[in-house]
């Protein structure tokens, strides 16, 4: 008798599991991620240039009391290139952006910039990821408000999607 008691064990972890799952899956996901670098200077970098046609980045470019655009991207990056277009908007709008080229080859930034449009004022090259770990960001593309004291004011995860504009030029507003 004990001895097939044992045998419907595994099937009640599994079931027991499946159902754990199965509840899990239909619980609204939180889409927001709280950011501790909210609040806090951005730290101290300077990357040399992505590529030649640009300047490098460094902290002290976003001083100067005007807020500005951190935008963490790749050129391996698919969802950097569903995000170019919206770059382009705010750059239209009169929004400076400053990019960080995560793990890139100088040529590979160049060809990118070439097909989907530079929206730039300067992109630093961040080869091991030192600079994009140390402001809290863990993938690309990921933008982030810094105010004009160089403080991180807001922290947009994943890529910029049209309806993503307004809440960053809001932001930007904010940041002022």
């Amino acid at each position: 008798m004990k001895t097939r008691l044992w045998l419907w064990v595994p099937l009640a972890l599994f079931a027991f599991f499946a159902g754990l799952a199965g509840y899990m899956l239909t619980q609204p996901k939180d889409q927001f991620v709280e950011s501790t670098m909210i609040g806090e200077p951005l730290p101290d970098f300077a990357l040399d240039p992505a590529f030649g046609g640009l300047p490098g980045a460094a902290k002290a470019d976003f001083a100067g009391g005007r807020p500005r655009l951190l935008n963490i991207w790749a050129s391996w990056c698919l969802p950097c290139i569903a995000e170019a277009p919206q770059l382009e908007a705010l750059k239209a709008q009169g929004v400076e952006i400053i990019g960080i080229a995560i793990r890139d080859r100088p040529e590979d930034v160049a060809r990118f910039l070439a097909r989907y449009g530079n929206p730039y004022t300067r992109i630093g090259s961040d080869r091991i990821s030192e600079v994009q770990l140390a402001i809290g960001s863990s993938g690309v593309p990921e933008t982030f408000v810094i105010d004009g004291e160089g403080v991180i004011r807001y922290q947009h995860i994943g890529d910029i999607r049209a309806d993503d504009v307004a809440v960053l030029l809001a932001e930007l507003e904010k940041a002022k």
